[in-house]
């Protein structure tokens, strides 16, 4: 038995089996469920349920609270159809549906770009095609079936120069991958991969102006989305807000600096929430997702895209949303890690 998932307001429909969740059923028939982590801890693939029965697996009260359970909120990435049901999503996009593959890939160069990021670039294979939206992320299979996600940093049309991605990986101490990343990893060493995933990219018709805001790596999806922008000769209004705890931290200011030829429309403000004196940082500081509402109180009028740490997608979404954003408007990729998930 398979049940009918029917999105509105597109009215496009797929099959889910009672076994899968809607989101698994969406991506395997190619429809662009807005989501996240897939494990219940960012509520990014949360939406309305208009009629129908879902049941939720394990999931974070931070994704849905018991609140918006009752309220008549289901996250797809853990919720299973017991009935034909319609939901209300308004990310579904045609765009979306490249294919999701398993590959092997070679690591190609490992850059320190500070004391804490690793810049990894991964050779594709080379009689494959690897088709990606600029923004969307890659699992790394680990042998033990553990998965972790990170974003690609480069953009789909830089695989003409050779089938490669860019990753910016941060070290989470006792972390079961990054501890071999920056310990026992060397270059020419095989890894697999899996993707492409995520709904984090840019809208692409729409003329508004946009609100880049990453907090740490979450810049890597940013920058490929600003090297897309180049690219495809995009000049609609970009500001780009990224945070950092130290000067550091902004471990790119300076490939951003050099952006700007290309993307004269481009505004950069760097964020820095607990500079100390050695750094003798004269720029802004405090939360980088106030800075936001500091420089453009109304954003009624803005499409923003949220990367990084959870508390900074979560607390942009709550704020930006009472300054006039409409919520259809905020496109998030929360960067869960495992401990998140747990």
């Amino acid at each position: 038995m398979t049940f009918t998932i029917t999105v509105t307001p597109s009215v496009r429909a797929f099959a889910a089996e009672p076994t899968e969740t809607l989101l698994a059923a969406g991506i395997r028939q190619g429809i662009g469920l807005p989501y996240g982590c897939k494990d219940g801890a960012c509520g990014s693939c949360k939406c309305k349920l208009v009629s129908g029965s879902v049941t939720h697996g394990p999931h974070q009260a931070k994704a849905l609270s018991a609140e918006e359970e009752a309220a008549g909120y289901v996250l797809t990435c853990c919720g299973t159809a017991h009935s034909d049901v319609v939901i209300e999503s308004r990310q579904v996009t045609e765009a979306g549906a490249f294919p999701i593959k398993k590959m092997p890939v070679r690591v190609n160069t490992m850059a320190r770009a500070s004391h804490d990021v690793i810049v990894l670039k991964l050779q594709l294979p080379a009689a494959d095609t690897f088709q990606y939206h600029a923004g969307q992320y890659v699992e790394f299979l680990l042998r033990d079936g553990d998965r972790r996600s990170y974003s690609m940093a480069n953009a789909p049309h830089t695989q003409a120069s050779g089938p490669h991605i860019e990753l910016h990986i941060r070290h989470m101490p006792g972390g079961k991958f990054t501890d071999h990343v920056f310990g026992a990893m060397k270059e020419k060493e095989i890894l697999r991969i899996e993707g492409p995933y995520g709904s984090f990219f840019l809208r692409e018709d729409s003329d508004k102006p946009i609100v880049l805001l990453a907090s740490g790596t979450g810049f890597a999806p940013i920058k490929a989305i600003l090297e897309h922008m180049a690219h495809q000769g995009i000049t609609r209004p970009v500001a780009l807000y990224w945070g950092g705890r130290r000067p550091a931290d902004l471990y790119q200011s300076d490939w951003i600096a050099a952006q700007q030829a290309t993307l004269p429309q481009l505004h950069y403000v760097p964020v820095v929430s607990d500079a100390q004196p050695e750094d003798a940082w004269s720029g802004r500081t405090g939360f980088v997702h106030q800075a936001v509402l500091q420089d453009i109180p109304d954003l009624s009028g803005h499409e923003v895209y949220a990367c990084g740490a959870p508390i900074v997608v979560e607390s942009a979404r709550r704020d930006y949303v009472a300054a006039g954003l409409p919520e259809e408007a905020f496109y998030a990729d929360a960067f869960t890690s495992a401990a998140d998930k747990t």
